[in-house]
């Protein structure tokens, strides 16, 4: 009996084109195939689509749960994004955006894990994390975090992800894009918030460096630390966003919140002097300046807040520090501190003869809209400028009414607004004030009787 024919013999040009085709569907140098992956992305993407479902009922107890099968490859995935080729394979097909409506819609613990897992491996790579981070989805990041349910969710998966700290750092100390720099801060603003733990290691990280390690070494990784980034960035913010550089102030006034972050500030190297510098010039030459209308404030009041409890912080712990010397800094900050007394004076004056403003609600809620925060910088102010007050000499407080600082009219505003709570600080200004010019201490008295009785 005859054998069956053999198969046809393939030609050379059928072997290669089929070698082609095989390299052609490997991600990069990797052996993963791209069709597999485009697989298992759509499989993910048919899960989450309430098309699939006969009910949404079904739906709803079909996104509880993973398929095992389709679980075990997603995690492939992930093991696989730790690749660069296929983190960078996935950016270029926009799997990041396809995850982050996968996380706005599924209600399954397990995929959002793994597709959060899947995206911080990405973020690992500087290239994908700019991007990523610029991408306005992160606005989809913010609303987790400010979700009370799922927050913690989110501060514990990026806890777990130390590289997400090196690439937030380094997008703050060197990107000039201000659109992505204001979402990284607000971002980092809402962490430090919600959770001071997770503020607390990053305060740290970078700062466990042994002094006599060198850094010449163009080869080493930088040691991120997070006050010269956060610095960096609002010097990139300030002129284009004000809104972004309130952020930045906010983030500095969170760190000064606990002791380790006011030495990540005042020792670290020129950081302290650094941050005095940049804030000292926002309040001296950049907010509520003299000829801006005193309604300015409105506008003003959170970033001049932050601004002066990192600047009070600062000065109560490095009061040695030359750049810190009364002479240079305080007459220009008791400037700017009685000028914003001055102005808050103007925006909490309420309508008159207004009926509706009448009511106990609405007087409740302009309280807690309108002052609330106005009541914060007055309070912050305060007890700046009775800290400054404490310290100045007769030199000083010459050279201020000479220079106009000092005033009448601006120790009356002062007086006001530290009267009676700040009360031995006043009477021991006010000794001063009389060694240097008795008139004007005579007429403070009689403006101010509970003093002169005193005295």
């Amino acid at each position: 009996m005859d054998r069956n024919p053999s198969p046809p013999l393939r030609s050379r040009e059928e072997e290669e084109e089929e070698e082609e085709a095989a390299v052609g569907d490997c991600i990069g140098s990797t052996v993963y195939s791209k069709h597999w992956l485009f697989g298992v992305l759509t499989g993910l993407m048919q899960i989450v689509s309430p098309e699939n479902s006969k009910s949404s009922s079904d739906h709803e107890e079909q996104q509880m749960e993973l398929d095992e099968e389709m679980e075990n490859e997603i995690c492939r995935v992930w093991d696989m994004s730790m690749d660069e080729d296929v983190a960078l394979f996935l950016h270029e097909f926009n799997v990041p955006d396809i995850f982050m409506g996968i996380l706005a819609k599924s209600e399954c613990p397990r995929l959002r894990e793994i597709c959060v897992g899947i995206l911080g491996n990405m973020a690992c790579f500087q290239e994908i994390c700019v991007s990523i981070s610029s991408d306005k989805n992160l606005g989809l990041l913010l609303t987790c975090l400010s979700q009370t349910e799922v927050a913690i969710v989110w501060v514990e998966r990026i806890r777990e992800h130390p590289a997400i700290y090196d690439s937030i750092c380094f997008i703050m100390s060197s990107s000039t894009n201000v659109d992505l720099l204001v979402k990284v801060g607000e971002v980092v603003d809402k962490l430090f918030d919600l959770d001071e733990k997770l503020m607390l290691e990053w305060i740290r990280n970078g700062a466990v460096q042994p002094l006599d390690q060198p850094q010449e070494d163009s080869e080493q990784q930088p040691v991120f630390r997070i006050v010269p980034c956060v610095l960096e960035a609002a010097k990139q913010v300030r002129s284009e966003n004000p809104e972004g550089l309130d952020v930045y102030m906010h983030i500095l006034q969170l760190l000064t919140t606990v002791d380790d972050g006011i030495q990540a500030i005042v020792r670290c190297p020129d950081a302290g002097k650094d941050t005095w510098n940049l804030l000292f010039d926002l309040v001296c030459h950049e907010f509520c300046q003299s000829d801006d209308p005193p309604i300015i404030l409105q506008e003003q009041k959170t970033v001049l807040a932050s601004v002066f409890s990192v600047l009070s912080a600062i000065y109560a712990s490095q009061a040695e520090e030359e750049y810190l010397k009364i002479g240079k800094v305080g007459l220009p900050l008791i400037d700017s501190l009685i000028r914003v007394l001055q102005n808050m004076k103007h925006c909490q004056k309420k309508p008159e003869n207004s009926a509706e403003s009448n009511t106990e609600e609405t007087k409740k809620s302009d309280l807690t809209q309108g002052d609330f925060h106005l009541k914060i910088l007055k309070d912050i102010s305060c007890e700046f400028l009775s800290n400054i007050f404490q310290v100045l000499t007769k030199e000083t407080v010459a050279q201020g009414l000479k220079e106009g600082q000092l005033s009448k009219r601006k120790c009356s505003c002062a007086f006001e607004n530290l009267l009676p709570l700040y009360n031995p600080v006043v009477e021991d200004f006010l000794k001063i004030l009389r060694e240097v010019d008795k008139t004007l201490a005579g007429n403070l008295e009689e403006s101010f009787p509970s003093l002169k009785v005193q005295t």
